[in-house]
């Protein structure tokens, strides 16, 4: 009998699954669970964080949940709205990921907990949080178990008033996230006072994020150089956060080295680290570097390695597709969707070489750099704990709503003094 079948793991898919996955794939032997489960066991851990895979073609999430079997890690599998949603430039999109993932599980006999987040759900302007609302619940209709409200784009004031308005429609078991500060590298980097005043707000009206993302001197996508993450300033803005609970997402972690991950899976309170573009780009053989980042040519070029990823001749069209539209370096993500079906047409071992890059390349940061082997353990322990697909909160109230109302909220905004920088975008 194989422990998919064992007495233990049938109760583990009874307490622990949500009832919104429960009830999309109710014959199920995936172990889909909300993400706060996956954020409290890095935290008992210590000193770990887990990827979040942004699946932006079928070889990702295949590649990625063989190397958390093999890690026995728990981990998410994401995509953003930006990447999958009603504009996708994916075929994998926010309504289609939780089938894919439980599809998946169920095929290769993955065991380790997995939660299904949609990520950088972003609201750009405040007319756009009225729609929200119904698109919000028609994602946790099709098995999504964690959300980051974004509204980071707008001002402090607004951003808060837009995480208040959406809650209601975020099941209180999901995984949330939140975010201060755009994701753009070193304009515009966050401050403990703004994600004071955005944690602090969320707490008085009873909302107690899981995570918070900060712009912390990383970008989105291509790193065109080492810059990346600020240790020192992501610990100082987590400690100043420790009283209301709350757990780093770090985002934009392509491109940045092994060394500075480990430090903020070891110094800050990070229990969420995304990878996007490097698994793409893994995934797709194109060369790169003990990090993920992409390594070009002297002409500026992507470098394809010869036996890995695509076929040659696949990739040729891919390039050939990408210099029609101009798709340069970052915009070469604009090639997943119109090539997701002629991918998935290659042959089997070019199919199976795809996946095991991505394996081998998310095995290794989550035992070597995320140290987050065994956590799938954690998880397990703690839904035996509770016999719940509810984790629990992390924070209690400890902020007054009649000192946060909107116009308070407003006037408390006004004296943050914050430069924003240019516009950031949603990408990871």
């Amino acid at each position: 009998m194989t422990y998919s079948q064992s007495e233990e793991y049938r109760k583990l898919l009874d307490y622990g699954r949500p009832p919104n996955v429960k009830k999309c794939f109710p014959s199920s032997k995936a172990l889909i669970v909300s993400g706060k489960y996956i954020d409290r066991a890095m935290l008992a851990k210590g000193g770990c964080m887990t990827i979040a895979a942004n699946g932006r073609n079928a070889f990702v999430i295949k590649g990625t949940l063989a190397a958390a079997q093999r890690a026995n890690a728990a981990v998410i599998i994401e995509i953003a709205r930006s990447e999958g949603g009603t504009g996708a430039y994916c075929a994998t999109s926010l309504w289609n990921i939780a089938r894919q993932t439980d599809a998946y599980m169920n095929e290769m006999g993955i065991t380790i907990p997995v939660a299904i987040h949609a990520d950088h759900f972003g609201i750009k302007k405040p007319e756009e949080v009225e729609p929200a609302k119904t698109e919000i619940r028609s994602l946790f209709d099709t098995g999504i178990t964690s959300i980051a409200i974004d509204a980071s784009h707008m001002p402090d004031d607004q951003n808060l008033l837009a995480n208040i308005e959406l809650n209601p429609y975020v099941p209180e078991w999901a995984g949330l996230e939140t975010e201060v500060g755009e994701i753009k590298g070193e304009q515009g980097i966050s401050t403990a006072e703004e994600a004071l005043f955005l944690i602090q707000g969320l707490n008085a009206h009873s909302i107690f994020p899981d995570w918070i993302a900060l712009n912390n001197g990383t970008t989105h996508g291509i790193e065109q150089s080492d810059s990346g993450i600020n240790v020192e300033l992501t610990a100082q803005i987590h400690n100043c956060l420790s009283p209301y609970g709350i757990s780093g997402a770090q985002h934009g972690t392509s491109g940045n080295n092994s060394d500075r991950l480990r430090q903020i899976a070891k110094n800050t309170r990070t229990t969420k680290a995304n990878v996007a573009t490097a698994l793409q780009m893994i995934s797709w053989g194109v060369k790169v570097n003990d990090f993920g980042n992409a390594i070009m040519d002297e002409s500026g070029n992507f470098i394809k390695e010869p036996g890995k990823g695509v076929s040659q001749a696949t990739w040729e069209k891919m390039c050939t597709v990408a210099a029609a539209n101009d798709w340069q370096k970052g915009n070469f993500k604009k090639l997943n969707l119109p090539f997701e079906n002629i991918l998935t047409a290659q042959d089997a071992p070019v199919r199976e070489r795809m996946v095991k890059n991505v394996e081998n390349f998310v095995f290794t940061l989550l035992t070597d750099v995320f140290n987050a082997t065994d956590t799938a353990d954690l998880v397990k322990k703690q839904i035996f704990e509770t016999q719940s697909h509810m984790a629990g909160f992390k924070a209690k109230k400890i902020e007054q709503k009649d000192e946060w109302t909107r116009e308070q909220i407003i006037e408390k905004a006004s004296h943050i003094t914050m430069e924003k920088g240019p516009e950031g975008n949603f990408d990871d």
